[in-house]
């Protein structure tokens, strides 16, 4: 009979339990498991499903025809020298190009890196410098901006794309993205030699320490984050979602942005601009059944609801982040948009940490939410330097560990390590209040307290 003791692994393998060998599931988690993986399957699976849809020109794409086009950009990518590891950044609204990269880049192996298109030319001169990205896609309406952040870099991406119709000026050698897309080549595929550790976006985020700083995130946070926002909000193929939230950040592209949508095969439907009249119409005109904002998103929401109604019956609830409610802010939305209404708070590295659903918005106004699924969560009270009070221990709990980024290339700045995922009104989303439905551990703490990012 063979004991734990006697099993002897395989060279390079982990110590296990028993005498099962798990190298080919292992094998098939760590190159089968990938988000690259989940698209090619949505292609075929939901081929005459709409993916995508711009509210600007009302065109629609098919995931049959996403797959098409996204193979097109791929090419064209490749046909420019993008490869494995090298990092393509792009500056766009949230736009159907946008959405377009996110996905051909996975099929590079590549990795793409969304950046805020408000920022400064300097701001984005250094995030040239860092990331040194093999292909540069940018808004042409900002083409002035640009020229003078290529003037403050030291890099010079080699090449450039323009986004848009607007004239270029002061800038030259610029490519548009039409001409990026090679004709006749063959639909998305998941690289086969790709793996769930493979860096696949870079976000940069500056939270309140100055600089941006990178934030890795592997095919295996693109995965497992799809499955938190699908779980949270109980998404399916059928629904229809829009996020007023900039896709470049980690609350934008993830909360039932094109990260989710084309995960569960639903619809994503841009908004380049917030307007609450044009939100309101698409919600009546286009079926949306989520949308996903700021509360400040929710106020002008109501209050252009309020002015002239419409049929809302198709939403079935708005997601939040980055601020907590008031209860009678809260009372209002519930009544005039929709009584689904949840708060999500989380940072860039993690995604959510905590979720507070509608059915208990009011109830627990201001507060941070439940501990996400995969998250142990530790209320802290702050208080005034003194002397130090032993912590009250809690019973082991299972913690995040597959969703942290991974280890990241040398080529990009490293952000700080959170050594506890607290709730601060410091995060990327959530509340600025450290309070928590029953439930949730509390503990005391001295007031060096670490911050998110």
């Amino acid at each position: 009979m063979t004991t734990t003791t006697d099993h002897v692994p395989t060279s390079g393998a982990a110590q296990t339990n028993s005498d099962y060998d798990p190298t080919v599931l292992k094998g098939v988690f760590e190159h089968h498991y990938t988000y690259a993986n989940g698209i090619e399957r949505n292609i075929h699976r939901y081929a005459s499903r709409t993916a995508l849809t711009d509210s600007e020109t009302g065109r629609s794409w098919t995931y049959r025809e996403l797959g098409e086009t996204t193979g097109q950009l791929a090419a064209g990518l490749r046909a420019h020298g993008v490869g494995t590891g090298d990092v393509v950044c792009y500056q766009l609204m949230n736009r159907p190009e946008f959405a377009f990269l996110y996905v051909a880049t996975q099929g590079l192996r590549a990795v793409g890196s969304p950046m805020n298109f408000r920022l400064a030319p300097g701001e984005t001169a250094f995030i040239l410098d860092d990331s040194r990205p093999a292909v540069f896609f940018f808004e042409a309406a900002d083409a002035s901006l640009i020229a003078a952040a290529l003037e403050l870099s030291d890099f010079r991406p080699p090449v450039l794309v323009a986004v848009g119709d607007d004239d270029l000026a002061g800038l030259d050698g610029v490519l548009r993205f039409p001409d990026l897309l090679v004709e006749g080549a063959p639909s998305f595929t998941a690289p086969e030699d790709a793996s769930t550790w493979d860096e696949t976006t870079r976000l940069y985020t500056s939270g309140t320490t100055g600089r941006p700083k990178a934030v890795p995130l592997t095919s295996l946070n693109e995965v497992l984050t799809a499955h938190d926002v699908i779980i949270n909000m109980s998404l399916t193929p059928k629904d229809k979602t829009m996020n007023m939230s900039p896709w470049f950040h980690r609350g934008g592209a993830y909360c039932a942005g094109p990260n989710t949508v084309f995960y569960v095969g639903a619809e994503a439907v841009t908004l380049p601009r917030f307007d609450a009249g044009l939100v309101m119409d698409l919600v009546e005109q286009q079926g949306v059944t989520y949308v996903i904002g700021a509360p400040t998103n929710l106020e002008r929401l109501a209050d252009e609801q309020e002015a002239k109604p419409r049929d809302l019956a198709t939403l079935k609830g708005i997601v939040t982040m980055g601020a907590p409610f008031e209860r009678t802010a809260a009372l209002r939305y519930q009544k005039v948009l929709t009584p689904n209404i949840s708060n999500g708070y989380g940072t860039t590295e993690a995604f959510w940490n905590t979720f507070l659903p509608g059915d208990e918005l009011t109830t627990y106004a201001g507060a941070a939410g439940r501990a996400s699924i995969d998250d142990d969560v530790v209320v802290v009270a702050v208080r005034a330097p003194g002397p130090a009070t032993r912590p009250t221990r809690s019973p082991p709990t299972a913690r995040r560990s597959a969703r942290w980024p991974s280890a990241r290339s040398s080529r990009a700045t490293p952000t700080a390590a959170i050594p506890k995922k607290t709730p601060r009104s410091s995060g990327t989303a959530g509340s600025s209040r450290a309070t928590s439905p029953p439930g949730t551990r509390t503990r005391s703490s001295p007031s060096s307290v670490a911050k998110t990012t």
